[in-house]
């Protein structure tokens, strides 16, 4: 299946770049492309792509709050937001997150990085720049190292039923950043039975994607160590 991309920039080189390495992807086409948050907002609506890959700083809207126009929380049929940009500012990426980003990118990765968190944006399979995501998430939650993973941690108001302890167990590593297969391995289960247990925490805590599972644990002490 063919991801469709939308990239906004204020930087004409920029966007260039971007398009140049992601056209390129086999299975990648960029179908839009704004200079500033209004028209990236514009654009998003209209064509719905896969993934919107965002700068922060644009002129009329900046990247943040376009992110929460188009994936925030009160938004209906949200929209894959990645963000780009060369500031790796705690502040910037908790706003990221918190109005919705499906992750958070820094535009001297490599190619390689670029495409592979553009798959991972579109399929919600894993949290991008795990370094940024993680050490920002722990900020929420400053004394959560010292609290077990048990089922008897504090519960979000918006977990709608109780996990179970494997499912605690999947939820702990998923905040420190680790992918499907690396839950595989570690919890010595196969990666079908991963995905399940996945589905089920998104529907238990009406979760949209594994950042807000992650934001989840760190909030509530249930992250395991490592």
């Amino acid at each position: 299946m063919t991801i469709r991309l939308l990239i906004a920039d204020d930087q004409e080189m920029v966007r260039s770049a971007f398009r140049m390495i992601l056209a390129s992807q086999p299975d990648m086409e960029v179908v839009a492309e704004a200079a500033d948050g209004v028209t990236a907002v514009e654009e998003a609506r209209r064509l719905r792509p896969d993934v919107c890959l965002l700068d922060i700083r644009m002129p009329e809207l900046d990247g943040l709050e376009a992110t929460r126009l188009l994936a925030g929380g009160d938004v209906p049929d949200p929209l894959n937001v990645l963000i780009a940009t060369t500031f790796d500012l705690d502040e910037y990426v908790y706003r990221a997150l918190r109005n919705g980003a499906c992750g958070f990118l820094l535009k001297d990765g490599s190619p390689a990085l670029l495409a592979e968190a553009v798959r991972a944006a579109a399929a919600g399979t894993s949290l991008i720049s795990p370094s940024i995501t993680v050490r920002l998430l722990r900020h929420m939650a400053p004394d959560a190292d010292a609290r077990p993973v048990t089922a008897a941690a504090p519960a979000a108001q918006r977990l709608v039923e109780p996990l179970t302890q494997r499912e605690l167990d999947v939820v702990g590593r998923v905040a420190r950043g680790r992918t499907n297969e690396e839950l595989a391995a570690e919890l010595h289960v196969s990666l079908s039975t991963i995905k399940t247990h996945l589905a089920s925490i998104q529907r238990k805590l009406t979760a949209r994607n594994r950042v807000e599972i992650a934001a989840w644990a760190w909030e509530n002490g249930l992250c395991a160590g490592g």
